[in-house]
């Protein structure tokens, strides 16, 4: 079974993971916060919060791709993880700016998350029904 759609996704969300990771790592150093410390300004709070955010959605994002793929189509559940990968951009762009202005990423993400959740049980319970 060939899974490249999916595949690429999984590494672009990785990747974007990463770059939140290094980013907060970057804050850490540039703001001086020594640690284990985890407060300090709100550059690094942002930054921070940004990694955590995205650690805490990827735990199940990537799981839903998975299932999608398998059960649904590895080409719509590719899609929909770049629309992910896309709407986490987004969060974490507008999130180092100013926190209020983080929803729009993070409604495209969550949905792209649901989407593929909906296809995953779609997929499953299509055999269900099925007169085959």
């Amino acid at each position: 079974m060939q899974m490249q759609w999916t595949s690429w996704a999984t590494i672009a969300a990785l990747a974007v993971y990463f770059w939140t990771f290094m980013n907060a790592g970057k804050a850490r150093m540039q703001h001086k916060v020594l640690a284990p410390s985890m407060d300090g300004p709100p550059e690094f709070l942002r930054a921070l919060r940004v990694q955590t955010n995205t650690l805490e959605q990827i735990i199940f994002f990537l799981p839903f791709l998975w299932l999608a793929a398998i059960w649904f189509s590895d080409r719509a559940a590719g899609i929909a993880g770049a629309v992910w990968v896309v709407g986490r951009f987004m969060y974490a762009l507008a999130y180092y700016q100013d926190a209020a202005k983080r929803a729009p990423g993070f409604m495209i993400a969550t949905l792209a998350s649901l989407a593929l959740l909906l296809m995953a049980m779609f997929g499953l319970l299509q055999p269900l029904f099925s007169t085959h």
